[in-house]
């Protein structure tokens, strides 16, 4: 049933495979899979930032879809390693729109549910690492 789903989806949203990868435990959409969803579905995104600092940020996101809504959060905290932070980049305000970003759809899709995560809402999740 979960695979009969995830493929109907992977379908509706004409995701490539450039656009989708299986990770360890999951399976794993990339920024440009999450910007295609968002797209198709015509979904409706706005951020509030609740802290901005040099070394941490983060955002609370509200998306909206044919009369639903969702909220969720992204963080970034900038470490010298991921043993103490979960980003190494300096734009930690834009790396935690962006786990926002793939949380508020992944979410407002059902896509959660499947057991499809962002690429971008961990660093283990990335691609090369796998």
């Amino acid at each position: 049933m979960k695979t009969e789903k995830l493929k109907e989806k992977y379908i509706k949203y004409e995701l490539t495979k450039d656009d989708v990868f299986k990770h360890q435990h999951y399976i794993i959409i990339t920024r440009s899979g999450i910007e295609k969803i968002q797209a198709i579905e015509n979904i409706t995104i706005w951020y509030e930032v609740v802290k901005c600092e040099p070394n941490f940020a983060a955002v609370k996101g509200t998306a909206t879809k044919d009369g639903c809504t969702v909220e969720t959060f992204g963080s970034a905290l900038k470490g010298e390693s991921y043993k103490d932070g979960n980003t190494n980049t300096w734009y930690v305000l834009e790396m935690a729109e962006k786990r926002c970003l793939s949380r508020l759809v992944l979410k407002i899709t059902g896509m959660y549910e499947l057991g499809v995560f962002g690429e971008d809402e961990s660093e283990d999740f990335k691609k090369n690492n796998n």
